[in-house]
């Protein structure tokens, strides 16, 4: 990689945009809808991920102008086809390098694709975080995943598990229950973090029982997950759990791997932009969305710092 991105020979004939965006989601897909109304022509670089973490979520009720609510892959779908309808190429593809320390800056796509862009604007969001247990790996797409909406279907009839206590994980308990026969929410403290009323359609739902100040030691099971071991942390004592299926909802982790030679992070990895803005300190760089924001995470804030990322990058374009 560093070869490529070293090559001057190979980026003359690269092509130029003005403004690349790496990421889709809400904040990706709003910037370029921002930009593309702009007349800059924006590129999208989509991730393995298209559409970000709402591809994940099932119904969307919080989201102004979806009366009834919305799925959200179809709201993802929404987003991309009003910001292509104003000009805006949407490209399935990974950015694997990037140099920021000349401009036009040069980017690496899919470790092959060669391009310069005048400005870049990063909507990379985040990841879900795991347990870190070896049989968690293992088992991971065998009884272990970190999307009810996505393998939900798959656990008909049996007994789940549901790890966290945000409202990631009450949406999914309540989402499991669809399928599920029992839901049990393991939560390491003894209250949650979620919002009172995803707390309450939690509490009030007959097939979820909640397993307090409690964490999972191992994941059981050979070919697929048969149960979990449990520890209650006040007492030391263990326990197992006899569940087909566990599911992680403990929080995200940002993708900004990416940017860590060239763009400030916190200790947790979320890029740091300028005060009441999105810009970077490199001139030319934005960032919105969950690379950057740890403290809201809600698509509506991700939707609207996209939109200052791309009116940020229309102005510093128009200033030369």
């Amino acid at each position: 990689m560093p070869s490529l991105l070293n090559n001057d020979h190979a980026f003359e004939g690269a092509n130029r945009h003005q403004v690349v965006i790496i990421g889709s989601g809400p904040a990706g897909y709003t910037a370029a809808l921002y930009a593309a109304r702009a007349n800059l022509r924006p590129l999208v670089y989509t991730g393995l991920e298209p559409g970000g973490q709402l591809t994940t979520t099932t119904d969307v009720e919080n989201y102004p102008g979806y009366v009834d609510g919305v799925m959200g892959p179809d709201m993802m779908d929404d987003f991309k086809r009003q910001a292509e309808r104003f000009g805006a190429i949407v490209e399935f593809g990974m950015v694997t390098g990037l140099d920021l320390s000349k401009h036009p800056f040069r980017l690496v796509v899919d470790d092959a694709t060669l391009l310069l862009a005048d400005t870049v604007v990063v909507a990379t969001g985040a990841s879900a975080k795991y347990l870190g247990l070896e049989n968690e790996k293992r088992l991971l797409g065998r009884g272990v995943s970190a999307c009810a909406t996505c393998d939900g279907a798959f656990f008909r009839g049996m007994d789940l598990a549901v790890v966290g206590g945000g409202d990631t994980a009450m949406e999914e308990s309540l989402f499991l229950t669809r399928f599920a026969t029992k839901v049990w929410v393991i939560h390491r403290r003894n209250s949650l973090r979620a919002s009172k009323i995803m707390q309450q359609r939690a509490f009030d739902h007959p097939k979820i029982e909640f397993i307090w100040d409690t964490v999972v030691t191992d994941v059981m099971g050979d070919e697929e997950v048969s149960g979990v071991r449990l520890l209650h942390r006040p007492s030391g004592a263990e326990r197992t759990l006899h569940v087909q299926g566990l599911f992680i909802a403990i929080g995200h982790k940002p993708n900004t791997e990416l940017f860590k030679p060239w763009l400030p992070m916190d200790d947790l990895g979320y890029l740091l932009t300028r005060p009441n803005s999105t810009h970077t300190d490199i001139p030319g760089v934005f960032v919105c969305g969950d690379a950057q924001d740890h403290v809201y995470r809600q698509a509506i804030t991700a939707a609207g710092t996209g939109c200052m990322a791309a009116i940020d990058a229309e102005r510093f374009l128009a200033n030369g």
